[in-house]
């Protein structure tokens, strides 16, 4: 919305209207940062969602998915939807494919596959090891 405004009304362009206006990526980005910093500096990070459920039960839900169970079709289907925002909200954050053209479900069966070596890990930081493991975010 902010990019529609003109160059004098956008409060993200410098006052000198010769220079450009700050991107939204940039924007979304600093938000980001800001948000997070916030969030560390009182503590835990805040994960929401399916991002807090254990790899046992991402397992659970990946190998009943995989032999067709109606039961898990669902519950995988969550997990794959959080997994995408995450990417998405990261990947439009930095700029950068997070990912590195792994494709969502490749990404899930490399999640199941760490999930399998660590069960007391949570979605979450199996989701973040690989992102960090493909992408150059530390």
């Amino acid at each position: 919305m902010l990019d529609l405004l003109p160059a004098d009304q956008n409060p993200w362009c410098s006052p000198d209207l010769s220079k450009r206006c700050l991107p939204m990526k940039r924007v979304f980005f600093i938000l980001l940062i800001t948000a997070c910093l916030n969030v560390m500096a009182e503590g835990r990070p805040l994960v929401l969602g399916y991002g807090v459920k254990g790899c046992r039960d991402y397992t659970l839900a990946f190998r009943e998915w995989d032999k067709g169970s109606e039961e898990y079709i669902a519950e995988y289907l969550r997990y794959r939807g959080w997994l995408a925002g995450l990417v998405t909200g990261l990947s439009l954050a930095t700029g950068l494919d997070v990912l590195k053209g792994v494709e969502l479900d490749g990404a899930m069966r490399r999640i199941q596959v760490y999930c399998d070596d660590e069960p007391n890990d949570d979605f979450f930081n199996a989701s973040m090891r690989l992102i960090r493991a493909l992408s150059s975010l530390s």
